[in-house]
């Protein structure tokens, strides 16, 4: 069997040259499929128990730790990142994972319609446990509208 590779007599050497130009349609298609599944996963993985968060002017927080994530919703719930536990064992609990790391921050999440109180008690607790670096969650007001 032969195979004609063209080059023969008579013919230009352009035509014969392999083309050097890249498809970027197939490259472009997999960043657009791995943009949509990110914009789909990013609301998906905030930490924590849906709670309605009250709103503070105060400037965001930079932390370099991880911090550890305390929630109280209504009803007098108390969880620890995504696990409910009881208030007695709360302190227990912060002493365990403060000893496991005693840099990482705490930071407690109150419902707005929880009573003050409530979230203070829970804060007597973390301070219980021997750990010194709380922070409060609050959402950001909305910015003044412009005139």
């Amino acid at each position: 069997m032969a195979m004609l590779l063209g080059g023969g007599a008579g013919e230009d050497d352009d035509d014969a040259s392999p083309m050097a130009e890249m498809n970027v349609t197939p490259l472009v298609d997999v960043m657009l499929v791995l943009l949509i599944v990110f914009m789909v996963a990013a609301p998906l993985m905030t930490v924590g128990v849906p709670v309605n968060l009250p709103r503070s002017a105060a400037a965001r927080a930079a932390s370099s730790n991880p911090p550890l994530v305390l929630t109280v919703a209504p009803g007098n719930h108390v969880f620890i990142r995504e696990e409910e536990v009881t208030e007695e064992a709360l302190a227990r609990r912060l002493q365990a994972l403060h000893e496991a790391d005693p840099e990482a921050p705490v930071h407690v999440r109150g419902d707005r319609s929880v009573p003050y109180g409530d979230v203070l008690r829970v804060m007597g607790r973390v301070t219980q446990a021997g750990i010194t670096r709380v922070s409060l969650i609050a959402e950001a007001e909305p910015a003044p509208a412009a005139r």
